[in-house]
């Protein structure tokens, strides 16, 4: 029996284990195991959303090995340092306690078929202090550790007599991610005071959203840039464009300018990398921000064995263009990369893979949705904003759950969603 291991269970990975697993684990045609550091799997996009308290990551999240249970694939939990590639084996870092006491010793895992999914990260560019004093939403752990901040600044301005100052927080990068934190804060500020935080609105709260370019989401059309600008202003967020970050300090950040942005709170999200520890990994070569070069069937150049799909991929379009670090792009390549695999175990033909973009959305919480839409519904591109932009937004994540879970059971999550609104706080305030 044929051995598919597929590291990193971010949106094209746990999607592509998932369908593996249905169709050749189910049937005992292939051994599928999905490797993972995390036990649990959120949705990327949603980040910001756990952040402020305003999403309860325990309701959404998916258990891994409960999943692969399920959909008849394994699980493992593990962090991979190398891949032998004579042997053909993943190598997995030991495990330790909270204690540092060693749980697992090194692991290798062997392998005919190995797909990469690692995913990508924050890039800092070596900016002085920022691993120090920024936060990175790369992780759920990185949003807890950012909410529970939040929480205790507006512990102080609610408990402590005579203190009313604002809480400041610096947001560096105005792409989707830093766009939508900044509007998320300003729908949870309003809902604070139903829980006891009486003394705070929205007078506490100051955010300045830093951008290096002339424009916020500069990767999207003028058009929406405008549209989400627009509505931050309204909102009181303070844009900074053309503005470099030279360093962090503990109280704020330096500009290139010399000017000092105070922060008690700083977030980045400027710029992405697929973590270090995938750099030239087993002796592939990858390029400057770690990704690994994919031939047209996302097989790894020189590697027919090894595939790799996401953000951790570089695949170079007809065009010359990369094809960009979004969730829409892990999903298409999850499904040619499905394909591919069953025509490699078959005997059949491989598929080229196309990347096609279906536009972009940008949610700015409760307020607005902005975005726009290729393809399907238009000819060129379709702009759209406010209600029917923010149902396409939440369709995004439909579509994700649908490829994971099923019509059947997903239709039943939104069913207990709808149900939780009435019964669960509006705020995840531990």
């Amino acid at each position: 029996m044929k051995k598919i291991v597929v590291v990193g269970g971010g949106a094209g990975g746990l999607e592509l284990a998932t369908k593996l697993g249905k169709k050749l684990g189910r049937k005992e045609k292939a051994h599928i195991t999905l490797i993972d550091k995390n036990t649990t799997h959120v949705w990327k996009p949603l980040l910001h959303e756990i952040a402020v308290g305003t999403m309860d990551e325990g309701v959404d999240a998916v258990s891994y090995r409960a999943h692969a249970f399920a959909n008849h694939f394994h699980f493992r939990i593990g962090t991979m340092t190398d891949i032998d590639r004579d042997q053909q084996q993943v190598v997995l870092a030991p495990m330790a306690d909270e204690d540092g006491e060693e749980l697992l010793p090194e692991t290798r895992i062997d392998y005919d078929i190995l797909v990469l999914a690692i995913g990508s990260s924050s890039n800092d560019f070596n900016t002085p202090g920022v691993k120090d004093h920024c936060i990175f939403l790369d992780g759920p752990g990185q949003a807890h550790r950012f909410r529970n901040k939040l929480l205790g600044k507006f512990l102080r301005i609610q408990r402590v007599s005579g203190v009313r100052d604002s809480v400041n927080i610096a947001i560096v990068g105005a792409g989707a991610t830093g766009v939508e934190l900044s509007a998320e804060l300003h729908h949870a500020v309003t809902k604070f005071h139903a829980y006891g935080f009486d003394a705070v609105d929205s007078e506490h709260l100051n955010v300045t959203l830093v951008e290096a370019g002339g424009r916020i989401l500069p990767a999207l059309p003028e058009r929406i840039s405008t549209s989400a600008s627009r509505e931050l202003a309204k909102l009181g967020v303070k844009i900074k464009l053309n503005t470099r970050i030279t360093a962090a300090q503990p109280d704020g950040l330096e500009t290139s300018d010399g000017e000092k942005i105070e922060a008690d709170l700083m977030v980045w999200a400027a710029g992405v990398k697929v973590p270090d520890a995938l750099k030239n990994i087993g002796g592939i070569t990858t390029n400057r921000i770690n990704q690994l070069p994919v031939n047209a069937y996302l097989q790894v150049k020189g590697e027919s064995s090894i595939f790799a799909i996401g953000d951790c991929a570089e695949f170079i379009q007809t065009d010359g263009n990369r094809v960009p670090p979004r969730a829409q792009s892990a999903h298409q390549m999850a499904d040619v990369c499905y394909h591919n695999i069953r025509a490699q175990l078959d005997g059949g033909k491989q598929k080229v893979f196309q990347y096609k973009d279906h536009g972009s959305l940008v949610s700015l919480s409760n307020y607005s949705t902005v975005g726009s839409l290729m393809g399907n519904l238009s000819r060129g591109t379709l702009f759209i904003e406010g209600r029917l932009a923010r149902i396409m937004y939440i369709s995004l994540y439909r579509m994700h759950q649908l490829a994971v879970h099923g019509y059947i059971k997903t239709g039943l999550l939104m069913l207990s969603g709808s149900i939780n609104r009435w019964l669960k706080p509006k705020l995840k305030l531990h």
